[in-house]
């Protein structure tokens, strides 16, 4: 039996007036998912514990079954790993952001244009954070490269509490009241802006039409904390396959085998075949017995309000992701479990992340359910009367056949 894990990123949503009060999951063709609804059950599940920040970082964590509440530090240090960065317990790590602040002569009066500075592409991205780290970097502080406009800050035997916004919750507010309360790191970002705005990279993004990327946003610390295996929890080897160094880096602290799949660009545009030949050469050619597949795309558009384009992601991962998936292993007549659902919902309406539960499809090759299912939907899954409040969980009941017995026929 093969046990996998197809997670859309931010896919739930709410209702949608201008498009009938539908949400983009139920817009969205879903052939594949449709094709399987018949051995599948589906149900919520509360993905971020509540109080906590409703992050991919919490979320990623606990759906791969580790209690946020017990592990999780900040989301940095985690990204740090998944960079392949050298971290000890006693680092301070630091997210990153390159984001496009507006022109205001007053640091403290400018306005979050742009959370990831128009989706800057890595290679100019790493030319401007490793600018920033000849200028700015010293045996305290050193700034690391990662993709496209995340990045990450590490500082030597440092303890701090940043409490500045992530980025991607501001966009057109005023930065006053989100910037980090610890003046060296709000200096850090000030003194970025100084040097990144006259960048002869920004001054060829500003000629193209093309936001520039004028600043650090630093956000997101915390400190490493080690957690059991994977293999020790479950008995089962397994891959992570992802565009996000978050993820990453979680699939790499639970010793899971973590490949770098060239083009998969967490964005709408990454290269799903890319993804998808990586991961069935995991399951079908390595014999590992667990693949975890995180798909970034359909939050990266609801940060932008982008419904079409959320739409659009989810109807990729069906036909690009999930639609082969099943046809290949179904080709050589391997039983699976299949498990997909998104972190967190992340509305096109308000452009973040909301700590609502997620709904969540189960389906065996090797069972039928009694719940006779219409579609896979936020609506659906609330009405089908299953609920899960704990997410971490929720990978043991995967793996049990009994636990869902009762919804048998």
């Amino acid at each position: 039996m093969k046990y996998i894990i197809v997670l859309a990123d931010g896919m739930a949503d709410y209702p949608i007036g201008s498009l009938g009060n539908k949400t983009p999951i139920e817009l969205a063709k879903k052939s594949a998912i449709n094709s399987i609804l018949p051995k599948s059950i589906i149900g919520l599940v509360r993905t971020v514990p509540k109080g906590m920040i409703p992050g991919s970082d919490v979320a990623n964590l606990s759906i791969m079954g580790y209690d946020p509440l017990k592990f999780y530090t900040g989301r940095s240090p985690i990204e740090a790993v998944g960079m392949g960065i050298d971290i000890h317990e006693s680092d301070l790590a630091v997210r990153c952001n390159l984001v496009t602040l507006s022109d205001d002569e007053c640091y403290n009066k400018k306005i979050m244009l742009d959370f990831c500075a128009g989706g800057i592409e890595t290679e100019e991205a790493k030319e401007l954070i490793e600018f920033v780290n000849a200028k700015l970097g010293n045996e305290l502080y050193h700034f690391y490269a990662g993709v496209s406009y995340r990045h990450c800050l590490l500082v030597k035997n440092l303890t701090a509490n940043l409490k500045s916004a992530p980025p991607h919750d501001i966009v057109d507010k005023c930065i006053l009241d989100y910037l980090p309360e610890d003046g060296r790191f709000l200096e850090l970002m000030i003194e970025s802006y100084e040097l990144l705005k006259a960048h002869p990279i920004n001054k060829k993004r500003k000629e193209k039409g093309l936001k520039v990327a004028n600043s650090l946003w630093l956000w997101g610390e915390g400190k490493l904390k080690s957690v059991k295996s994977f293999y020790e929890k479950y008995k089962l080897h397994g891959t992570v396959v992802s565009g996000v160094d978050l993820v990453k880096g979680i699939g790499i602290m639970a010793g899971l085998d973590v490949p770098d799949v060239k083009g998969a660009t967490a964005t709408l545009n990454t290269d799903y075949s890319a993804k998808l030949s990586v991961g069935l050469y995991s399951l079908l050619n390595k014999n590992n017995d667990f693949l975890y597949m995180h798909l970034e795309a359909p939050d990266e558009c609801a940060h932008r309000g982008d419904i079409k384009g959320k739409i659009l992601a989810i109807e990729k991962i069906d036909e690009l992701i999930i639609k082969p998936l099943i046809e290949n292993l179904e080709k050589v007549q391997e039983d699976f479990v299949l498990l997909f659902l998104p972190d967190h919902p992340t509305p096109v309406s308000i452009k973040t992340h909301t700590d609502e539960p997620v709904p969540f499809l189960l389906y065996r090759t090797d069972t039928n359910y009694k719940q006779k299912l219409k579609e896979y939907s936020e609506k659906s899954a609330k009405e089908s009367g299953i609920y899960l409040e704990e997410a971490h969980t929720l990978i043991d009941k995967m793996l049990d056949f009994e636990f869902m017995r009762r919804y048998y026929v």
